[in-house]
């Protein structure tokens, strides 16, 4: 079993540009491994589908987005608090909150999946799907229903994984669930003719591979953390430690699906499925993005949340500023690419000129601010790590709820189609704006407070 120099206590002493490396490497490697679930899916169903597919699949973004919040809820909280409990050396106090983070998984896929379950059709139509659209939606999600729990498993629990030390391991489980999607995609669309259904089967069975080799690591007793008698029953204060700390990413997925049901209808109201479709194209790309700088923000949260344990607010600071850097640079590039050569993302998605061409416009627009959004993910990242759930979850509201809601309600109404897509600049400048304000107080507060920063 590896672990970053075979001791937790490297968190505190390593060289912060070599834990970041470590740390953040396989977190990103597995972030974007988990994206490309749905560029694989969207790049496969674009060119052997069509754009209606295309158009289809974005219906289904903010059904997928309630899933992942839901992972994200549990995995992203309990994951930060085994980083504090291990800095702090309560062991035990690390192994409850792996076995109630698990048994709240199972009760929560429970309840949701149902839900889906049962009026998959009435969501698909209330989230933007038409009458074009919705059997391609429906096919998708139908499908996809199964693999959504193992989902929750895989990804919740590779973050406790990578948390308690061992994050290679965690980057490889994503590889392995990746690198079979990649091969049975083709196989389940194509060679089978089974069209979008085959790739929402891919993804089950693939999913299903990755969360049995994550749970084999949870059942070794070699593990730093590990499956034991003792640690399922429910216990109110690890459940609230966990919610809490895990409430700000989830609550970005949450609103996220929020969000897509107003683009959907307002980009069906202004450009018809075409524009539907961009906005899947826009939301693949832009995900994909944000995925890497989440995935420093993950490799971030053990080194944050173990030196702000131990109290060593100067190791905190500095690999705050250091991933920060990261990010914004991730986010620049990305942003620089959609703004000046949207055609040729759009390209890799389909072949299809008018979408290619709606694409190209939308991109260009929506993106011209996009180059600060991984300033913010790692601001939140922050104060989520150090325990400040409110400042945590009021900074993933700023960009996609208490700016962007708004903008889009009213901008539309004025510029029409094109008032959609400047709706997301605007947002990120007013909430990039927010976020370093608050970022420099915390930070000069944190200073002032504890004398190791000094």
């Amino acid at each position: 079993m590896e672990k970053v120099g075979g001791d937790l206590s490297a968190l505190a002493t390593r060289p912060i540009g070599r834990l970041l490396w470590e740390y953040s490497l396989p977190a990103v490697v597995g972030m974007v491994v988990m994206s490309l679930y749905n560029v694989i899916d969207r790049i496969f169903i674009g060119r052997g589908v069509g754009a209606e597919a295309i158009a289809g699949l974005a219906v289904t973004f903010p059904v997928m987005n309630v899933s992942a919040a839901i992972g994200v809820l549990i995995g992203a909280g309990a994951a930060a608090r085994v980083s504090i409990m291990l800095g702090q050396r309560n062991h035990r106090g690390a192994e409850l909150v792996l076995g109630n983070s698990l048994v709240l998984i199972i009760i929560n896929a429970a309840i949701y999946l149902t839900i889906f379950s049962i009026f998959i059709d009435d969501i698909l139509m209330a989230f933007g799907a038409s009458e074009v659209t919705l059997p391609y939606a429906h096919d998708f999600i139908a499908y996809l229903i199964p693999g959504m729990f193992v989902m929750n498993i895989m990804y919740s629990l590779n973050n406790v994984m990578r948390a308690s030390g061992y994050p290679r391991q965690a980057m490889v489980t994503m590889f392995i669930g990746a690198g079979c999607n990649l091969i049975l995609a083709p196989i389940f669309i194509f060679a089978l003719d089974l069209g979008i259904k085959g790739a929402a089967i891919a993804t089950d069975i693939s999913m299903t591979i990755g969360a049995i080799f994550v749970i084999a690591h949870f059942c070794r007793k070699s593990s730093t953390v590990h499956f034991t008698r003792g640690i399922y029953r429910l216990r109110w204060h690890i459940i609230w430690a966990i919610i809490s700390i895990g409430a700000a990413p989830s609550i970005v997925n949450f609103t996220s699906s929020a969000i897509n049901v107003i683009i959907n209808r307002s980009l069906y109201l202004y450009g018809g499925d075409i524009a539907v479709g961009v906005v899947g194209i826009f939301n693949t790309y832009t995900s994909l993005l944000c995925m890497i700088v989440v995935g420093i923000s993950m490799g971030i949260q053990p080194i944050l949340g173990y030196n702000y344990g131990a109290g060593n607010i100067a190791r905190v600071k500095k690999t705050f500023w250091t991933a920060a850097i990261a990010g914004t640079i991730v986010t620049s590039l990305g942003a620089f690419v959609s703004v000046f050569f949207p055609r040729l993302i759009a390209k890799a998605f389909t072949v299809d000129a008018q979408l290619i061409a709606a694409t190209g416009h939308g991109l260009h627009i929506s993106t011209l601010v996009f180059w600060f959004v991984g300033f913010q993910i790692i601001s939140t990242a922050l104060f989520q790590s150090i325990g400040m759930a409110g400042k945590s979850i009021f900074l993933s509201l700023i960009r996609q709820v208490i700016f962007l809601i708004p903008l889009l309600l009213l901008m539309p109404r004025t510029f029409g189609l094109d008032g959609v897509w400047a709706s997301f600049p605007t947002s990120d400048l007013a909430a990039t704006v927010v976020t370093l304000i608050m970022v420099f107080y915390q930070l000069r507060r944190l200073s002032r407070h504890n004398p190791v920063a000094r």
